[in-house]
């Protein structure tokens, strides 16, 4: 799967859906957390704490790819070494919150320590994924879900990017993707998709995003890669509607949200994220085919969602809402041969046809 980063760039590229990694926890030293991002689960109080400052935007287009070298030492360098040949300068990588604090306030940092300096010795800059929550933050142990508790994933956001910050012998991750794909009902705990949930996401992702500049006001926060769905209904909801939604309840759990829609565009803040992440399916369609030839033609699907083209309507919204300034991130970007999955048969390609 590529990357593609800019205004309306491609990010990351990969074999297939981003499955969950290996579990292994292997032996490794523990670091009980010595900070906390005090308090990250408030949206509203006293921020003197929090330092916001614009950050560095990337080249446009800038490329990188999604990589699987979690649990695997033996091909890490080889595949860095092929990204780097192609020409690509970013990685993305699934960091699991449950491997890295398996108990609270047990951090195992050993294997992410090695993606992270495997990744700046090969040059390539990082962007991290946190999702997947530990079953101590979950009562329900959902396969990947919201803890319970908010402000453990902002404590957690916050020794993760205060462990990677500039300088760090331990490694730099220059961006961190606060969940993923939040508007399919398997990302988030088999809870049906309605507005009231993108409101939660958000309060999520609020936490989240203030926990990271708490400790690094550096480090670029990545909304969760919306998933281009083109359905409505309580497992996955279409990815332009869950972003207005989100748009319209930004910090709804601390006032009504039509009040607070307000608010937002009367002052045009904008205030949990530095770049929307997205991501550009090509289904079956070529890149060149708009969204109202994907809505008219059943080959390619018959819903605007089914092309790499889907992005420019996000794009839209964000400026509707006054958000022009910031960029998108192609967190997901291509077609699909996967023989594995049969929901994909219907938009596969072969690699032919991708090359």
């Amino acid at each position: 799967m590529t990357l593609a980063l800019s205004a309306l760039a491609p990010v990351l590229a990969s074999r297939g859906p981003l499955d969950e990694q290996p579990s292994s926890d292997r032996d490794a030293p523990n670091e009980t957390r010595s900070a906390s991002a005090q308090g990250p689960d408030s949206l509203s109080g006293n921020d003197s704490d929090f330092v916001s400052r614009p950050v560095a935007r990337a080249p446009s287009p800038d490329y990188g790819m999604n990589i699987f070298i979690w649990d695997s030492p033996q091909s890490t360098e080889r595949d860095l070494n092929k990204l780097v040949a192609a020409g690509f300068g970013w990685q993305k990588s699934l960091f699991q919150w449950r491997l890295i604090e398996p108990q609270p306030g047990r951090f195992v940092w050993t294997e992410a320590d090695r993606v992270v300096k495997a990744s700046n010795a090969a040059g390539v800059s990082v962007i991290a994924r946190l999702d997947f929550q530990p079953g101590w933050a979950r009562a329900d142990r959902a396969h990947n879900g919201p803890p319970d508790n908010y402000s453990d994933f902002g404590d957690f956001v916050y020794a993760f990017v205060d462990r990677y910050k500039r300088g760090s012998p331990h490694g730099e991750v220059a961006a961190i993707e606060l969940w993923n794909e939040p508007n399919l009902a398997r990302e988030w705990g088999n809870r049906p998709i309605e507005m009231a949930q993108s409101v939660e996401y958000v309060r999520l992702l609020c936490i989240g995003h203030r926990a990271a500049k708490r400790a690094s006001a550096d480090v670029i926060t990545i909304t969760g890669g919306l998933s281009p769905t083109g359905t409505f209904d309580a497992g996955a909801v279409d990815d332009t509607i869950y972003l207005q939604w989100m748009y319209e309840t930004f910090d709804a759990g601390a006032v009504d949200d039509t009040i607070y829609l307000q608010w937002m565009y009367d002052a045009g803040a904008k205030p949990c994220f530095d770049v929307l992440g997205a991501h550009g399916a090509g289904y079956k369609a070529p890149p060149w085919v708009g969204p109202d030839q994907l809505a008219s033609n059943k080959l390619y699907g018959g819903h605007q969602a089914f092309g790499f083209r889907r992005v420019e309507q996000l794009r839209e919204i964000m400026v509707n809402n006054g958000d022009a300034g910031k960029q998108v991130w192609l967190l997901e970007f291509g077609w699909t041969s996967d023989q594995v999955h049969d929901d994909y048969a219907w938009h596969r390609v072969t690699e032919a046809e991708k090359a």
